[in-house]
């Protein structure tokens, strides 16, 4: 019975690894062109499989990339993620650092996941969309929590507007600096840390 388990659980491990390979390939696919221009058989040809196996983890083309979105949204949650007692203001730096980090690491997956708005599937701008969703209540858990910022929900009710707006602004600036990092990532850091700050902090 030992031996069974242990044969199924490195089976599953084989599984997992494969399908973050197929999603790696995806990523970096997505990245480089438009949705309607990645076919499934060049994703399995570089992954080295057959058009059958991929097609056993993602039925379609769609579910494919939305697999591919919100692996990413996944991964920028758990690298962003606040921490609970810290005020916002002491852990905005490493936050940030934390998010350009993963966009310089997993850059092709970085681009891929701001692409999805544009794909031609509804389905797949819902699934973009409820990443940039999980990723706002993220930062307004972390703001409501806070105690100098806290109270300004109660005074604002800008402040989910101007969070959003804020995502878009350092999404805009990262694409950006990708394509040719004329800053440094501490500039880009302290760049968007002052845009955030600027638009939640209490009137003076």
């Amino acid at each position: 019975m030992a031996a069974n388990q242990g044969e199924r659980i490195r089976r599953r491990l084989r599984t997992e690894e494969r399908r973050e390979q197929l999603l790696s390939v995806g990523a970096r696919l997505f990245s480089e062109r438009p949705y309607d221009e990645v076919w499934i058989e060049q994703v399995a040809e570089i992954a080295g499989v057959s058009r059958g196996l991929l097609y056993h983890y993602f039925p379609t083309k769609r579910d494919f990339f939305a697999a591919v979105v919100a692996c990413e949204s996944e991964r920028m949650l758990r690298m962003t993620a606040a921490v609970p007692g810290v005020p916002v203001r002491e852990q905005l730096a490493s936050g940030l650092d934390a998010y350009l980090e993963y966009v310089q690491t997993h850059a092709h997956g970085y681009r891929a996941f701001h692409r999805a708005d544009a794909a031609g599937d509804q389905a797949v701008r819902t699934v973009y969309r409820r990443a940039l969703a999980a990723q706002e209540r993220q930062i307004l858990a972390a703001l409501g929590a806070d105690p100098e910022f806290g109270p300004v929900f109660e005074e604002r009710p800008d402040v989910r507007l101007a969070v959003r707006g804020w995502l878009a602004f350092t999404t805009a600036v990262c694409l950006e600096w990708l394509r040719g990092p004329d800053l440094s990532r501490d500039q880009v850091r302290d760049l968007c840390a002052r845009a955030l700050l600027g638009v939640i902090a209490p009137p003076r």
